[in-house]
């Protein structure tokens, strides 16, 4: 598929520049993949379209101050974006500055510090900080909002980019459709009996990165750590045995989730051969499973999961999630879920009728095609 494909025009107003005034305030626009219909609802309106059976797993990383400033010796400024620490003194990070930064070259930092070049690591920069890399950031870097909020990061976004179950420090980018849920949603689903459970994904500066290739499957995803721990595997098993669904709150649950539980499909074939005599089970599987009983198994380490239409959803039966930038690989993600041509006609009517896209923006449901599904 070319990327224009996932193309569609927005008006700049339409990008939320500042969160709703409450967090489950916004709008939510509900698409159904198998019958193609959509519903203009309030996110509000979330309990309802959800049963006793169904499981709701959250991402509960933690956004970093991630984004400080400092000045190279010659006096020119320069902008450090923390994409991940190495060790107590090293980050890898991303870095702007009028003419890049030779090796060796030091920067002055906020609190008296600075900071080394190393070397590079693709498009990362490799930096040597005089102090440990978190509590810097922590101390003097500012919540790195995404690139399409045209202003600086103030007081009230250290509380707002940020979801109200964050705990897991790390991500240097909110999982968006986290941020509509409040005290109140979540004592409407305890109300009705609506279980959760949580993993982890550490959002990357990756997922602002645009596909720039033309041919979408060229395309290659940033790495991030991602934890799905077995409590949480526990309670998606018994939620598919008893019948429910697994709603996905926001696009990194789904790359946490179809991760895991790809690995659960390649070890489980793996299993097949070496009973045929073929092959052996390699060491990397999760643990061994039975397919036909299990959906998905704890995981710990790196993905870069690349989602897009043709994906067959081993995990996930349902999606909250926001608007996506044109042509980005979230929008590929959830036009793999519902369709591209179902998911761009919403899209067309979200803007019609002038709903808030973006990080602050407004939510969407999805319940997948048919298509998207593939089941044990």
């Amino acid at each position: 598929m070319q990327r224009t494909d996932f193309h569609f025009e927005l008006p700049e107003e339409l990008i939320a520049q500042r969160p709703a005034a409450a967090r489950s305030a916004s709008r939510m626009l509900v698409l159904d993949g198998a019958a193609g219909t959509r519903h203009d609802l309030q996110f509000r309106d979330l309990p309802s379209l959800l049963s006793p059976k169904d499981l709701l797993v959250f991402n509960d990383t933690r956004v970093i101050p991630a984004r400080v400033f400092g000045l190279k010796e010659s006096g020119g400024r320069v902008e450090i974006l923390l994409e991940r620490a190495l060790t107590t003194n090293t980050a890898l990070v991303h870095l702007r500055a009028s003419k890049g930064l030779k090796l060796g070259a030091v920067v002055r930092l906020p609190g008296g510090h600075t900071a080394t070049m190393l070397g590079r690591q693709s498009d990362l920069f490799h930096l040597d900080f005089s102090c440990g890399v978190a509590p810097f950031f922590e101390t003097h870097g500012e919540i790195p909002l995404p690139p399409y909020i045209g202003r600086r990061a103030e007081s009230e976004d250290r509380e707002r980019y940020q979801t109200v179950y964050a705990r897991t420090q790390g991500a240097i980018a909110a999982p968006t459709a986290g941020l509509h849920f409040d005290a109140d949603t979540f004592a409407e689903l305890q109300a009705r009996r609506i279980r959760h459970a949580f993993v982890t994904l550490h959002v990357g500066a990756g997922t602002f990165q645009p596909v720039r290739v033309d041919q979408v499957e060229n395309h290659e995803m940033h790495e991030e750590y991602l934890e799905v721990p077995e409590a949480t595997c526990d309670a998606i098993n018994a939620t598919r045995a008893a019948g429910g669904r697994v709603v996905a709150v926001g696009t990194t649950v789904v790359r946490s989730l179809e991760t895991a539980a790809g690995l659960v499909q390649a070890a489980t074939h793996a299993i097949g051969r070496a009973v045929a005599g073929d092959d052996m089970v390699g060491a990397c599987a999760p643990r061994a499973v039975d397919a036909s009983r299990c959906a998905i198994a704890p995981y710990r380490g790196a993905t870069r999961i690349f989602i897009r239409p043709g994906h067959k959803f081993r995990a996930v039966d349902a999606m909250v999630t926001n608007f996506h930038l044109p042509e980005s690989t979230l929008l590929m993600l959830c036009s793999a879920f519902v369709g591209r041509e179902a998911l761009l006609a919403a899209y067309a009517h979200a803007v019609q009728a002038r709903y808030r896209f973006f990080s602050y923006g407004d939510a969407m449901f999805l319940t997948p095609s048919a298509a998207a599904l593939e089941r044990a």
